[in-house]
């Protein structure tokens, strides 16, 4: 990798426009910092954010943009000032490589939502340079945002869990749901659905998928292990459940009305939104106010609840049910997450992928 002191010359596979088409590049990564883990990518799982970032549904994007945020690497090298990891240590890296350190958020280890976080990649790092993600052979991340990967966990399997498997498992453990016995809904059967069926069960609650269609019931019930299943467009279905649920996990990435969900919740039931949609939801205000019912949103987690789900996930058994790919087939892999073929999330194998070195560099 070459010394601290030098830069490196990796290679990603990045989008180049709004059309989202992923293809090699090369870059360099800067300098290795005192606090900084240089980490070979091994794996990157695919997000559905990253289809949003690729093709600007956003707003905001720069390119070239190279995506993946939910990375396990192997450490190569590390600064004189880190003392968590060394070289050979198989590590994750999520959604978010820099905060402002100082503000409340901060100071209370909820980085996620500083105002001033940096994002893995489609953002600027304190250095000026563009961050860029884990579909790369090779990213330098600040100790901070790099966790551990237990023992027990295959690196395949990890992936995941450092975005969909901490975004479900972040608010059930902030608004007081860890509680076995209680009642809940996963909205949306995809990548971070299929976490929410498999961490809440884990809890010992009763867990509803609640899907607009019937035809991921065997799926949720024989193979998520979900305790009901509900179609949101079976009016009877809906009114039998009304008013029987603790709390919703709303994962969809797309409008949808919330009246319909927000009428199976209990008094004081949450409903917790997750999907990044850029469109304005609505409602009635008395769905809300009759059952003093919240709408509350929930954004990954923190650093430290990335190691909490980790090590819950050793403990408890659980793993996320993947599809492994090569780079060379990210750009199928992307449009199918689009179609929502998956069960439930694609982990590119860049360690095993021959990703391109003779790339251009723009």
């Amino acid at each position: 990798m070459g010394s601290l002191a030098t830069e490196k010359s990796v290679t990603g596979w990045a989008a180049r426009d709004a059309s989202g088409h992923l293809a090699p590049y090369n870059y360099t990564l800067r300098k290795t910092g005192p606090e900084d883990v240089v980490l070979k990518v091994l794996y990157c799982g695919i997000c559905h954010t990253d289809i949003h970032q690729a093709k600007n549904h956003l707003g905001a994007s720069k390119y070239p943009m190279v995506p993946g945020h939910e990375v396990v690497g192997e450490v190569v090298e590390v600064g004189p000032e880190v003392t968590k990891y060394s070289a050979g240590d198989v590590v994750g890296v999520g959604v978010i490589v820099g905060c402002c350190r100082e503000c409340h958020p901060c100071k209370a280890n909820v980085e996620q939502y500083c105002n001033k976080k940096i994002w893995s990649y489609n953002d600027v790092y304190t250095d000026g340079r563009p961050t860029q993600g884990g579909f790369a052979s090779s990213m330098v991340v600040d100790q901070k945002f790099v966790v551990k990967i237990p023992a027990g966990l295959a690196p395949e399997q990890a992936a995941p869990l450092l975005c969909a498997g901490v975004t479900v498992y972040s608010p059930l453990k902030h608004y007081g749901l860890m509680t076995p016995g209680l009642r809940g809904a996963i909205l949306g059967l995809g990548g971070v659905g299929h976490m929410g069926v498999k961490v809440a069960k884990s809890m010992g609650h009763h867990v509803t998928v609640i899907s607009s269609s019937a035809k991921k019931r065997a799926e949720a019930m024989d193979d998520l292990g979900a305790d009901a299943y509900l179609v949101s467009s079976d009016e009877a279905a809906m009114a039998a459940a009304a008013d029987s649920l603790d709390y919703i996990i709303d994962t969809v990435p797309v409008h949808h009305p919330l009246e319909p969900y927000l009428s199976l919740l209990k008094l004081d039931g949450k409903l917790i939104l997750m999907g990044v949609i850029n469109q304005p939801l609505s409602f009635i205000s008395p769905m809300v106010m009759l059952g003093r019912k919240s709408i509350t949103g929930s954004f990954i987690g923190s650093m430290v609840e990335t190691e909490e789900v980790l090590q819950f996930c050793v403990d408890k058994g659980l793993t996320s049910q993947i599809e492994v790919v090569k780079m060379d087939y990210v750009n199928e892999a992307l449009e199918r997450l689009e179609r929502n073929d998956v069960r439930y999330r694609f982990v590119v194998d860049v360690a095993g992928s021959d990703i391109g070195s003779e790339a251009p560099a723009n």
